[in-house]
């Protein structure tokens, strides 16, 4: 019986681990589109006072 414990450690562990990187890798995700919305709004800012100058 001393293999149990060990089972549901390793189980708890993996969901763990499982959850924090999931947890993680959605909030790094989250940050970098942010960024690359708002870098694309400057962009097209950007652009439009461009366009607006030329007139």
């Amino acid at each position: 019986m001393p293999i149990a414990p060990i089972v549901g450690k390793l189980r708890k562990r993996f969901i763990f681990d499982l959850s924090l990187s999931l947890g993680l890798g959605t909030a790094a995700a989250y940050g970098y589109h942010l960024k690359a919305i708002e870098r694309q709004e400057q962009f097209y800012l950007k652009l439009e006072r461009e366009k607006l100058s030329q007139k």
